[in-house]
This record gives C-alpha cells, sequence and structure tokens, in this order.
C-alpha cells in the first residue's frame, strides 16, 4: 500500500483524526467537521506558502503539493489537538541547531517557527489557521533544510565558480514523507549529511572556533609595532601567549620566562607552529605576513570553516573508491585509497597551483584515464602569443636552446618544421604549433597525469624543484606541478602490478613518450578549501584566499 493511499484511508476510514503520525494521547481537534476544514486550510495554506512564516520558493511550492497529497491534505507535524508532535518537536531542534552545520538558522525560519509552536501549545484550542501555517512552515523549512545539508545553500554557478553539482536523484518531499512516516526525522538528515571524515572533523573545529570567538579575552588580537624575534621583549608578548594557548599552538601549562615580555624559546615553538598552520614560513620571526595572520578576527576563522562545510556539500559522493584531491589555496596534493572512516590519506605531497592573478588553476572534479612517461610540451596558444612568439622573433636561437621545434599535424608523429620566417608567420596563425621534446628540461617534466576536461588542465613534473621550497606556490600557468611524479605515478598505477618503482623510473629516463592507461579511472579532485583539519594530527589550517573566491562565497552566503 502507497502512503498516498494510506493517507487517504485514513481520512475515509477515520475522519475525527488529525496528523495521524502525531496523533497525542488528548485526542483529535473535537469539532466533526474539522478534518474537512483542516484539510481546507492546509491547502490555503500551501497555496499561501511564499507569505508562510517560512516563506516558500517556487520549486518548494511544487515540493509542498507532493508532500501534502494532493485532494488530502492531511497535517503532518500535529497531533489530534492540533499542537506539535514528537517529529515537529525534533525538526524544529534540529533547524536551531543548523549552526552547527555552517547553516544559518534564519534560512528556516527556526525562531518564528518555535514562537508559533509555543503560541499552539499554550493555546485552549488553537485556531485551525494558525495549525496549518504551522504544519507547512515547519515543512517548507525541512524541505529546504535537507536540500541545503546535502547539496549546499548556494549553487556554485549561480556566483561563478567552474564547478558542476553533482546530480542529484533525491526526491526531498518523498524523503521528508518517509521521514515522518517512520518518525526518523533526526536519522534521514544525518544521513545527508556528506560521509567525509573531512566535513565531520571540520564540523567538530567549527564549535570549538565559535567558542574561542565568543571569548572576549580573546577580542584584541596580538598586535606588533616592528619584527619580534628570539629572545626579544615586547609589551604584547602577554597577550601573544594568551592567544597561543587559546588556539592550542601553546601548551596551558608549559612553562614561561620570569620576564613575561620576554619572546622565549616556548613560545617562539608555539609561533612557528602557528606559522605552519596559516601556511607561513615556519622562522618563528613575528614579521608583517604573521602579526597579518593574528591580526584576523577569530569571527572570521569560523566564516572560514563555515565556508570549507560549504564546498564539501558541493561534491559528489567520494566515500567509494581511490581519489586524488589537490586544495588549491594549501597548495597539497593527497591520495586515498579509501577516505574511510579517519579520512587519513595515503600519501601526499606538495604542489604548484596557477597564478592567482591570471592563469588561475580551476576547481574541476574529473577521472583520471593515462599517463604520459616523458611527454611532449605542446605549447598552449596563449602561452605561445603571450610569452614565447615575442622571445623566438628576438632570438634565433631560442627554439633550439629550449629543445623546441615547430610541427605540423596532431599528435606525437607530427613532423618538425625549419624555424624559417615563414613557419614562424604561420605558427602565428595558428596553422602550425609549437612543442618542446621530451626530456628532463621539458616543461612537464618526466611525467604526465591525465583527466580530459574542458579547461585542458592536468597533473604534471616540472624541472623546477626549487619552487616547491617556497609557503606560496602559485607559479603555473593553470597546470598543477606535482613535487615527486614518480611516487605519484607508482601510487596511481599500484592496482598494475607490472608498473613497479623501477618499471616507472625506466620509463621515464627512456628515448621516446609512452601512454599507459589506467585498468580503472581515478577520481581527480580540484578543489578549494581555506579551512582544512589534517587528519593525521587534527591541527586546524587556514590559507589564504589566493584567488578571491572566499569573497564572493561569502556574500552568496550573507543572503538570507
Amino acid at each position: 500500500m502507497t502512503r498516498r493511499l494510506a493517507f487517504a484511508l485514513v481520512v475515509v476510514m477515520a475522519p475525527a483524526v488529525v496528523g495521524r503520525a502525531n496523533q497525542g494521547p488528548a485526542g483529535p481537534i473535537a469539532r466533526p467537521r474539522s478534518i474537512t476544514d483542516m484539510a481546507a486550510r492546509i491547502e490555503r495554506a500551501v497555496d499561501a506558502s511564499s507569505r508562510a512564516p517560512v516563506a516558500a520558493t517556487a520549486d518548494e511550492r511544487v515540493e509542498l503539493v507532493s508532500l501534502y497529497s494532493p485532494g488530502v491534505n492531511t497535517p503532518l507535524w500535529v497531533d489530534g489537538q492540533g499542537r506539535p508532535g514528537n517529529d515537529a518537536r525534533t525538526a524544529l531542534s534540529l533547524l536551531e541547531e543548523a549552526a552547527a552545520e555552517g547553516l544559518d538558522p534564519r534560512d528556516y525560519g527556526a525562531e518564528a517557527l518555535r514562537t508559533l509552536a509555543a503560541a499552539l501549545e499554550a493555546a485552549e484550542r488553537p485556531s485551525l489557521d494558525d495549525v496549518a501555517a504551522f504544519d507547512v512552515g515547519v515543512s517548507v523549512a525541512m524541505l529546504r533544510y535537507l536540500r541545503h545539508v546535502h547539496l549546499g545553500r548556494v549553487d556554485p554557478r549561480r556566483i561563478g565558480f567552474r564547478v558542476d553539482v553533482p546530480v542529484d536523484g533525491h526526491d526531498f518531499a518523498a524523503l521528508l514523507r518517509s521521514a515522518i512516516g517512520d518518525h526518523r526525522i533526526r536519522e534521514t538528515a544525518d544521513g545527508l549529511r556528506p560521509p567525509l571524515a573531512q566535513y565531520r572533523l571540520l564540523r567538530d573545529a567549527l564549535g570549538r572556533y565559535r567558542t574561542l570567538a565568543a571569548d572576549s579575552s580573546l577580542s584584541q588580537p596580538p598586535r606588533f609595532e616592528a619584527v619580534l624575534g628570539p629572545g626579544e621583549s615586547d609589551a604584547g608578548v602577554p597577550l601573544l601567549r594568551h592567544y597561543l594557548v587559546a588556539v592550542g599552538d601553546l601548551a596551558a601549562n608549559g612553562a614561561a620566562s620570569a620576564d613575561a615580555t620576554l619572546y622565549d624559546a616556548g613560545l617562539v615553538d608555539a609561533v612557528k607552529r602557528f606559522q605552519e598552520r596559516h601556511g607561513l614560513d615556519p622562522d618563528g620571526i613575528i614579521g608583517r605576513a604573521t602579526g597579518a595572520a593574528l591580526q584576523v578576527p577569530l569571527s572570521w576563522r569560523v566564516r572560514q570553516i563555515e565556508m570549507a562545510l560549504e564546498r564539501l556539500r558541493w561534491l559528489p559522493d567520494l566515500a567509494d573508491g581511490r581519489l586524488i584531491a589537490l586544495n588549491i589555496p594549501m597548495f597539497h596534493l593527497w591520495g586515498w585509497d579509501s577516505i574511510g572512516a579517519t579520512g587519513v590519506p595515503s600519501f601526499g605531497q606538495r604542489a604548484i597551483v596557477g597564478r592567482a592573478v591570471s592563469t588561475q588553476t580551476p576547481i574541476l572534479i574529473e577521472e583520471m584515464r593515462y599517463v604520459i612517461f616523458r611527454p611532449y610540451w605542446n605549447v598552449p596558444r596563449s602561452i605561445l602569443r603571450n610569452e614565447l612568439l615575442p622571445a623566438i622573433r628576438r632570438d634565433v636561437d631560442y627554439l633550439p636552446r629550449n629543445d623546441m621545434e615547430i610541427v605540423r599535424g596532431a599528435g606525437d608523429n607530427a613532423q618538425p618544421v625549419a624555424p624559417t620566417p615563414g613557419n614562424i608567420a604561420l605558427l602565428e596563425q595558428g596553422l602550425l604549433r609549437l612543442r618542446q621534446r621530451p626530456g628532463p628540461d621539458n616543461s612537464l617534466g618526466l611525467a604526465k597525469f591525465v583527466f580530459p576536461n574542458d579547461e585542458n588542465i592536468y597533473l604534471h613534473g616540472t624541472p623546477a624543484q626549487a619552487l616547491f621550497s617556497r609557503t606560496r606556490r602559485d607559479f603555473s600557468h593553470g597546470c598543477v606541478r606535482v613535487e615527486d611524479p614518480a611516487a605519484l605515478a607508482e601510487w596511481v598505477l599500484n592496482d598494475q602490478p607490472e608498473w613497479t618503482r623501477e618499471r616507472i623510473v625506466e620509463a621515464m629516463s627512456g628515448s621516446r613518450p609512452r601512454q599507459v592507461n589506467l585498468t580503472r579511472p581515478l577520481r581527480v579532485v580540484l578543489f578549494y578549501l581555506t579551512a582544512a583539519v589534517m587528519p593525521d594530527d587534527g591541527t586546524v589550517r587556514f590559507a589564504d584566499d589566493i584567488y578571491r573566491h572566499d569573497e564572493r562565497l561569502d556574500t552568496a552566503m550573507g543572503r538570507v
């Protein structure tokens, strides 16, 4: 028997019962015509839901019509006397706790619904119009909450992010109807959260940082007018010590110098931990960058965590299978054999991403299909036009000195042509192309990891290894340079046992390009979190908003 038919039978067989799933011990609303009256009021409340305590959108109104079973319109959240039932109380608690998910309870009218619930509880005989408004209001709020906790509050495409939100087959009205019927409101909501360990860890960190942000003793961060080095003294040191204890970089019971203003060794080590957590050079010197990081209000750290949770809700289900993920503003790449309960990655290494000003690495989710050892670098048109053509015209030896050649045709078998003025003109017109031959000086290094995408972005090695020692690493033209391509290749190909470390090194040292197809596609996520929790040690890290993505998302999330 379908649930809709069950609702219909309730009305036909027991016309004095309202809200079957939530009927209280005190019995139904007294008047014999209350079912008919109630159904009419529910229908009117659905029709007028754009003006309800929680104003419904057009899409939510469609869901409401489905939720309330047209022609039946049985209340879902009240007992027989028109008062909030147990499911309603659970729903209101969830809505009031929305901040724990990095969501805003105001989006769900939590306060207004709680006030209306109290009025229904206190009334000797609740108004049927108030009962209908409350019932429909809770339904709108819960439909919205379930969608937000699962897919996110903001559609990233509407604010210019180049990321496809996963196609989601959830019928939220059917999910909510089932949750009410089974009295599993909280369990249903919990099951819609992202199943990622990082989401759980950030959710826990959010509560901790909200507590820190509310601490009045931390409202004035430590400030230093000049560079402060180890062994020096400054009046700001006592406040620095208090701050570092609060955020967890300094043990509360650590030994302190008799001189409270002395920047002693224990405090220097704590500052190094703070610097490392904030993507700074951990030198223990409080200069301009460290001073600026100390001045960031803890309320903004809370907002960064809220935005990280929102971005994680945009992701498809990543719980199964192997995964490579790059966090762009933290310049780091991780790989997981299985996401698992702990979220601890199988490996990690430093990465270089696109320049913040001109060639940003895009956010995308694709599948790696193959690896090329000793690849050619086929120079993109933008780099050719803006950077290389002027150099080629100035210096006739530029091409041979950089192991480059002009070729006709596509593919690795394209034929080289002489760098004559005529061919350079054809190159400029796009009728010929430029490439760099394989080798240790090739801009792609000795391996290229391909996950086909519209942006033509891939992972690759690089001969410029010195750049990995920098703390800020946005130097590329958009593709991602990896620190140790041999180790990455070994992990990528570890389910193809013939590709041992020795064979990978041999292919990288060969005389020609070699493509190795993956037996199973490998999920690749290039993403953007300026707050993250390290699963191995639980430290909360923050990164600079190098692409200013946080600004757009903060504005979008600020709209209620």
